[in-house]
């Protein structure tokens, strides 16, 4: 049985999750998912940033002490696993004792490797990213990212990162690997910035300014800056260095993340790796930013999306099938109510919704509620599955989704061109069409098992099809379905929207 690891970045616990935070833990889990689903153990990964400027600000200005701030906040991310039905394995906090063994560990093998200096510098550093900013990539002496923050001056003496000696192997993975960064132009928008030149980088803080963090080795003045110690939950998650079996079995895995977060995934933690003589990750998947009626959303501007709220309006599933297929799954992708709800009634209380209904109520009308005898495949089941694959492959959620509402609509017009309700009352036999509207509804559930769980059970269940026991790529070939086995008609999945 193959193994496979797939983990998102860490949030920070400076504030509530938001919808950016999901759409990632989502993506990651239909990859998780899809992976279980053709036969691999899976070990799927997220949890929670606890150290660095940002939360210990925000828990001074709370009044509290920053492990209980974080303490506090870590239980609304623990709960988005029930919230979007997420499957993750793992759960891991920068504050977990075991994951600051490890960060110091990390830290020791790439000093060993000559890779860690203590040097004064002065530099622009962004609070909002937690890095360093050249003139170039200001806009207007601000961060495009965080342009409501000050860009702040620092002069202080700290350790660094012997990052430009890395420029030439990572350039020759990037070309040895054309896949190790998804989509494409990410990997070449890294190249470029690799190929103008790696500058050192800063890895401590001072103590005495900033005392939330991981103490560096022997050094009780500094604390280790917040990216280094954060990247390495990606191996101490699996037991390293002391906990040889996962770690082995397991990395290099897959790293989901968004396009704000490309150099220090593709990059930093690369070249960390590389120092502390340890494998590259299998590749990085990169996916767009959310935003609000063109905004990228921020508090300031009121236009943040609660992704909670959204569950409670919608359920669990449309909101997940919104964010995989309603949403380019490279590019930036621009929410609004409307465009929500349209997505809903086409894809799920038109979709996938009315058919499942269509095809229980008929099987029930025409062949007392069971599966007929099999026929043949009439809706190139095979190519929709190899096209679902692809997708998948790609990291194309969008485009899976796409692939889904085809073979539905395929189905739909198959029923419309048929009219078994009119040539059932000129008694001609419909049961073999009946058979193939009910395999290819087995198709429809088995393809929505990665990405909405929920619905896809209650559609397979309808079937008397048990989801445990599906695996692929078995399962997806054509016939699966038994002769005789019943089939039910459920509650409705999608209760069209009224407004």
């Amino acid at each position: 049985m193959p193994n496979f690891y797939i983990t998102t970045t860490l949030p920070y616990v400076n504030d509530r999750p938001h919808i950016g935070h999901v759409l990632e833990f989502v993506q990651a889990d239909a990859i998780a998912r899809w992976r279980r689903l053709n036969g691999d153990r899976v070990i799927f990964n997220t949890g929670t940033d606890e150290h660095g400027q940002k939360v210990h600000a925000k828990a001074m200005e709370a009044g509290i002490d920053p492990q209980a701030y974080c303490d506090g906040l870590v239980e609304h991310f623990r709960g988005l696993k029930q919230a979007f039905g997420l499957s993750y394995t793992n759960f891991i906090r920068t504050t977990d004792e075991h994951h600051v063994q490890a960060a110091q560990e990390f830290w020791r093998r790439c000093a060993a490797n000559g890779d860690i200096y203590k040097t004064r510098y002065e530099t622009r550093y962004c609070v909002g990213c937690e890095l360093e900013k050249t003139d170039s990539e200001l806009v207007d002496g601000r961060c495009p990212v965080h342009p409501n923050l000050e860009i702040e001056l620092r002069n202080e003496e700290n350790y660094f990162f012997r990052w430009s000696k890395y420029g030439e192997a990572l350039l020759n993975h990037y070309s040895a690997h054309p896949d190790f960064v998804v989509p494409a132009t990410r990997l070449k928008e890294i190249e470029s910035f690799v190929k103008g030149g790696l500058r050192d980088f800063s890895i401590s803080r001072l103590a005495s300014k900033m005392p939330w963090g991981i103490p560096v080795p022997g050094d009780g003045e500094h604390v280790m800056y917040v990216w280094f110690d954060a990247l390495v939950n990606y191996i101490s998650t699996l037991g390293w260095p002391e906990d040889k079996s996962d770690f082995a079995e397991f990395w290099p895995g897959v790293q989901v993340a968004g396009k704000d977060n490309l150099r220090q995934q593709s990059a930093m933690w690369q070249a960390m790796l590389l120092s502390a003589g340890l494998p590259m990750s299998r590749q990085v998947f990169i996916h767009g930013f959310i935003t609000a009626d063109g905004q990228k959303m921020s508090k300031s501007l009121g236009n943040v999306v609660d992704p909670l709220a959204l569950v409670r309006e919608y359920g669990t599933d449309p909101v997940r099938y919104y964010l995989l297929g309603g949403l380019p799954s490279y590019e930036d992708g621009d929410y609004s109510e409307r465009q929500f709800e349209e997505f809903y009634g086409s894809h799920l209380a038109n979709g996938i919704g009315n058919l499942t209904a269509r095809i229980a109520t008929m099987v029930g009308k025409y062949c007392d509620g069971k599966v007929p005898e099999r026929t043949g495949d009439r809706f190139d089941t095979p190519k929709m599955r190899e096209e679902y694959e692809a997708a998948l492959s790609a990291y194309r959620f969008d485009e899976a989704v796409r692939t889904v509402s085809r073979y539905v609509t395929s189905i739909n017009q198959a029923i419309d061109t048929e009219a078994p309700f009119r040539k059932a009352k000129e008694g001609i036999d419909v049961s073999p069409l009946m058979y193939q509207l009910s395999e290819a509804l087995r198709q429809v559930g088995i393809a929505l098992l990665p990405l909405i769980p929920d619905t896809a059970t209650k559609i397979l269940r309808q079937l008397n099809v048990e989801p445990a026991s599906v695996s692929l790529p078995v399962a997806g070939n054509w016939g699966g379905l038994a002769s005789g086995d019943p089939v039910v008609r459920g509650d409705i999945l999608f209760p069209r929207l009224e407004k």
